[in-house]
């Protein structure tokens, strides 16, 4: 092969990716990053040996949080243990909320599965537990990522995404100090994954299938699943797993438990194509909305009403999945190949541990709505 030939023009990174670590067990989805600097990551049960689902990063290391006990699975009890964590957010008070689906390999969920708890960071010790009733998560449901804002009603309000696959989707309201909720836009078609015929997701330039029995299913087939809350509290940001748009909804209407289903589906916005379709979302006190893009080894971002513009390309970002803006000035990010597991290869796991997380300049610091 000649000089000429070995220097071809290629596809170009852009922006600069930093290996904060790197995970040589269960696939991980969430991250975050508390004030002082401590980050927790968590590990959902979809096949991996996962011997705790909470983590926090110590020296490099995955270490169970807050302990081993709050991770052993008491199977006659769901309540009493963590089940299958998809999510971990550090609220605007400093405190680890953490969002477990209940759902192991994605079966249906039986009460006490679902629940948020809130671990105190100063004592490392679990503080409140939020169970949900089966009208709120349904059996269906998968409880997905979560946003706060802590000025609402007496201790504050959490938005949660179902991202159900083979159920209604929507977004799932609680009320902090009472520990209710409800559902809002209930399989709300901003809240949907699209059809196969109207969204072909591409990854590594392959289109993202999941072949069974002869029939061929969209890979991306979940839906609501991505959450951010805008700067000053007034939009929820969200978006289906399999879709490349972007939806908004007022914040005021999601939190009036009152307001008829139509009242609130009008208080939706259409955000337009984000160029790709992503998994999580984020967003920062300067007004900007981040986007994964799981099409593209990416992340966008863009401020409201303005153009997205790249923040990271790079070709070791497989599967962005979960977004967190820390006070560092940092945007964290963890790849997983989500896209490389058995059920999307015919039973082959492509996956090449290990996983990782990176982290990325951006000057910028954490919506605090308190």
């Amino acid at each position: 092969m000649n000089d000429q030939a070995q220097n071809l023009p290629a596809d170009e990174p852009a922006g600069t990716l930093e290996v904060v670590a790197t995970f040589g067990g269960a696939m991980l989805t969430g991250v975050t990053v508390s004030q002082t600097g401590r980050i927790f990551v968590n590990f959902p049960k979809w096949g991996d040996d996962v011997p705790f689902t909470v983590a926090e990063v110590r020296d490099g290391q995955p270490v169970a949080y807050p302990d081993q006990a709050t991770n052993d699975t008491d199977p006659d009890d769901p309540a009493a243990a963590l089940v299958s964590v998809q999510s971990v957010v550090v609220d605007p008070a400093d405190r680890l909320w953490i969002l477990d689906t209940g759902s192991p390999l994605f079966q249906p969920t039986q009460y006490g599965g679902p629940k948020l708890l809130c671990v105190d960071l100063a004592t490392d010790q679990v503080v409140q537990t939020i169970l949900f009733p089966q009208d709120v998560a349904l059996p269906t449901t998968y409880l997905n990522d979560v946003r706060f804002d802590l000025r609402r009603g007496e201790a504050g309000m959490a938005f949660i995404t179902d991202s159900a696959q083979q159920g209604p989707n929507g977004l799932i309201v609680v009320d902090l100090a009472s520990g209710e909720s409800w559902r809002k836009l209930h399989d709300h078609p901003s809240t949907k994954a699209q059809d196969l015929k109207d969204f072909l997701p591409i990854v590594e330039g392959r289109p993202f299938l999941e072949q069974q029995d002869g029939e061929v299913k969209q890979g991306a087939g979940m839906g609501s699943d991505g959450i951010a809350i805008s700067a000053d509290g007034s939009r929820l940001y969200y978006c289906p797993l399999g879709s490349r748009r972007l939806y908004s909804v007022s914040t005021d209407a999601l939190a009036d438990r009152s307001l008829d289903e139509q009242v609130v589906a009008a208080a939706v916005r259409d955000e337009g194509d984000r160029g790709g379709a992503s998994d999580g979302l984020e967003s920062d006190a300067d007004g900007y909305i981040y986007s994964g893009n799981y099409e593209h080894n990416a992340i966008l971002r863009r401020k409201e009403g303005g153009v997205w513009e790249t923040v990271v390309h790079d070709p070791r970002l497989l599967w962005p999945d979960t977004l967190s803006v820390a006070k560092d000035g940092y945007l964290y990010v963890t790849a997983n190949q989500l896209h490389r597991q058995a059920r999307y290869h015919g039973g082959q796991d492509l996956r090449r541990k290990p996983y990782s997380l990176f982290r990325i300049r951006i000057d910028a610091q954490p919506v605090l709505l308190r």
